[in-house]
């Protein structure tokens, strides 16, 4: 039986200048409007790396008519000299960099953007076009237009070769590295520039979808993200097939079928989820990210702000091998060990919350009695230059895991899903720091060996998180905080050596949720359908399914959430996380 999973949320924008426009046609003429009581004017097209900027061109040009339309690329530093700056931070490894400290100026010859400028300056009618990552170097001109993308469209362009990174000629390079090039040095370096240009942006486009672009006002875009800030939404999810996937996500959520099966569902994750917000009859897409930019205070909490700077620190996320495999053996870092080898400043504590099990699915968690390092450490070893499988049971414990069990794994310790569990995964937000142990003789879905990060790994292990440990600090940790007459309250975890808080409420009747000075991440984990209401009525009902994550802002001071159409009458069931004060 599928759910009512809503895959395409989104938010109507109730901005007083909701007018936004589809199409090159309907946007070169607004923009040419825009422009032309003046003999000159310069239109400035900054870019996301990534931006499709050859369609920009050809869709624009014959509605601007533009005497020049300048690459402002054609003044970046030549791709040696930029190799050597940023090669410390990529490192040789195939998956893990540093971060880097870049700003786009850097990756500019001054003496070419100062001939750019002269061209410019050389041109004295009609508009002047100058696009790029970096255009905004050249000159702030008449009207400023951001281009942005989301990073799951950019992996998608990666993973099709259409994309390589930015000014690295790399197209056929393998996935993880071309990833791991913007993950540790263009995003970061693309989104110190967006944050500067917020002031000056005149208008915001959309360019996710080929040969369908949107535009719509920078001030429009900061209403509805004001309103956003402020009211419970959801993140436009994806799903993404896996060497381990398994049934539950495509049959449940009622997802298109796929050559391999589904593994990951990423619902939760503002890093790389997008908004969707109509203005009107106009669905503009934007990364989740620039939320979190622009409206971070309102959103996370002073507190959290204060803490995290602008950065979403809770994800959740689908890990699906029923009817699938294990995940990999792996292990996360420790804080110190991000910190200082990777340049974070928190690591990736988390958790499994079993959304749905089989009879005898089970999740590996944590050390057996009396491990030797320098034996495990030997068998990872043997095993992963081919020697033969590596014995996981022999060290590591297994424990058996059943719908609504709750797993807590703070950073160093060893861990993975086994086959038929469906995980909602509650963790910190830098995911992509896994250190494989073991992946169980797998390739990858490119055909290629996974990455295994032993030695990582042997760092970071946490060798006294043996049996009983575990079992006294990361099973079944399940303490009642409060009830009341159709509801009871539940502290299911995080362990108190992570930052993260959860709270399970079971109920059927109203609860009323109070805020913390910080965001708040829910999920749906029983039950049909129910409604966020606010007590106060500063913002509408808004009505969740079963398995969709939601967000309450941390300028929502308190909420209500109660059953809701086949749900009323009956006992359902939230998960919801928070920083802990």
């Amino acid at each position: 039986m599928t759910t009512m999973y809503n895959k395409e949320p989104s938010i109507f924008v109730n901005s007083k200048d909701r007018e936004a426009y589809r199409g090159y046609e309907d946007i070169g003429t607004l923009l040419q409007n825009q422009l032309q009581n003046k003999r000159k004017s310069i239109l400035v097209i900054e870019c996301y790396p990534g931006v499709r900027q050859q369609e920009i061109i050809d869709g624009l040009s014959p509605y601007l008519h533009s005497p020049a339309i300048i690459d402002a690329e054609t003044a970046v530093l030549e791709n040696a000299e930029i190799e050597s700056m940023v090669q410390r931070y990529l490192t040789d490894d195939r998956v893990f960099g540093y971060m880097s400290p870049f700003q786009i100026e850097e990756m500019y010859h001054k003496q070419k953007l100062a001939k750019l400028r002269e061209q410019v300056e050389s041109i004295h009618e009609g508009t002047v076009v100058i696009i790029g990552f970096g255009a905004s170097l050249v000159t702030s001109g008449d009207l400023l237009v951001y281009a942005d993308l989301a990073r799951w469209e950019i992996q998608l362009r990666f993973r099709s070769k259409e994309l390589g990174n930015w000014q690295a000629h790399n197209k056929d390079e393998d996935l993880l590295r071309k990833y791991k090039r913007s993950y540790f040095h263009e995003w970061r370096m693309a989104d110190r520039l967006k944050r500067t240009l917020f002031p000056q942006i005149d208008y915001y486009l959309d360019t996710n979808k080929r040969s369908d672009p949107k535009l719509v006002s920078w001030n429009a875009l900061q209403d509805g993200m004001k309103q956003i800030a402020r009211q419970p939404f959801r993140l436009v999810p994806y799903f993404d097939p896996g060497v381990w996937g398994g049934t539950w996500l495509e049959e449940k959520l009622a997802l298109p079928g796929k050559e391999h099966p589904y593994a990951w569902g990423f619902d939760g994750v503002p890093e790389e989820n997008s908004l969707y917000l109509d203005f009107g009859s106009v669905r503009v897409e934007v990364p989740a990210i620039n939320l979190v930019f622009l409206q971070p205070k309102e959103l996370l909490g002073e507190r959290v702000y204060a803490r995290f700077g602008a950065e979403f620190p809770i994800r959740f996320d689908f890990l699906d091998t029923i009817g699938g495999q294990n995940l990999s053996l792996q292990v996360h870092p420790t804080a110190d060990y991000i910190h200082h080898r990777f340049g974070m400043h928190y690591t990736q504590d988390e958790s499994y919350y079993i959304l749905d099990a089989k009879p005898g699915a089970q999740v590996y968690l944590g050390l057996r009695e009396e491990v030797q390092p320098e034996a495990m450490l030997e068998d990872l070893q043997k095993a992963e230059q081919g020697d033969g499988s590596f014995p996981a049971e022999q060290y590591v414990n297994i424990f058996p895991a059943s719908k609504h069990d709750h797993f807590l794994i703070p950073a160093g310790t060893v861990h993975c899903s086994g086959n038929d569990c469906m995980v909602l995964e509650i963790s910190a937000t830098p995911y992509i720091f896994t250190f494989k142990l073991w992946d169980w003789d797998r390739l990858g879905l490119d055909g290629k060996p996974r990455p295994v990060h032993l030695e990582h790994g042997s760092k970071v292990i946490q060798w006294d998180r043996t049996t009983s440990w575990v079992e006294q600090e990361l099973v079944g940790r399940v303490e009642q905080i409060a009830e009341g007459i159709g509801w009871r309250e539940e502290r299911t975890g995080l362990h108190e050596y992570q930052f993260i808080e959860t709270r399970r409420h079971w109920f059927s009747e109203p609860v009323l949720h109070t805020g913390n000075d910080s965001v708040q991440m829910l999920n749906l984990v029983e039950g049909e359908e129910a409604v966020v209401e606010s007590p106060t009525g500063e913002f509408a009902p808004f009505i969740v399914h079963y398995a969709e994550t939601f967000i309450i802002p941390a300028s929502i001071e308190s909420f209500i959430i109660k059953p809701s159409g086949p749900s009323i009458g009956k006992t359902i069931v939230t998960i919801k996380a928070y920083v802990k004060a």
